[in-house]
């Protein structure tokens, strides 16, 4: 997608009554959310998935019972704070830099967690409850999804 054409859907949606647009194209997708100005929230290359093909069964042959499923994911107590969007997630503002929380670290709503970066756009997460950070749940420089877990706070 183009910059002029990206740039013509942020000025539609800041200029309407639409709060969120996403548009899904060949070579990608983009999402745009109003908050009080427009801010695109990722753009990403469309997946390209295959289907998986089947061995051949042999005539006879006996059936194999399924794999076990997964155990289910742990649930965490306490608040959980999101990704608002696709990116890079980073605990400091620079690579040598102090982290902005560790586990133990008391916050206040409004404090920076750290920042996800999209697009080459440096984006502050912040707390939007006041406790305790328990568990950080991303590593540094790791790809985030939208609305990925990133800290659990009590």
């Amino acid at each position: 997608m183009d910059l002029r054409k990206l740039k013509t859907l942020i000025d539609l949606v800041s200029d309407s009554n639409v709060s969120e647009l996403e548009i899904t194209e060949a070579e990608g997708k983009v999402r745009i959310v109003k908050g009080g100005g427009a801010m695109v929230q990722g753009y990403a290359p469309a997946p390209v998935y295959a289907a998986p093909v089947a061995a051949p069964v042999a005539a006879g042959a006996v059936a194999v019972a399924p794999a076990p499923a997964a155990p289910v994911a742990e649930v965490a107590s306490g608040h959980t704070v999101k990704s608002p969007m696709v990116g890079t997630f980073y605990r400091s503002s620079s690579p040598g830099a102090k982290a902005f929380v560790e586990v133990g670290s008391a916050i206040k709503e409004g404090e920076t967690l750290c920042i996800v970066e999209a697009m080459k756009i440096l984006n502050e997460i912040e707390a939007d409850k006041s406790g305790t950070v328990t568990r950080i749940l991303c590593e540094n420089g790791q790809a985030v999804e939208f609305g990925q877990p990133l800290f659990i706070i009590e």
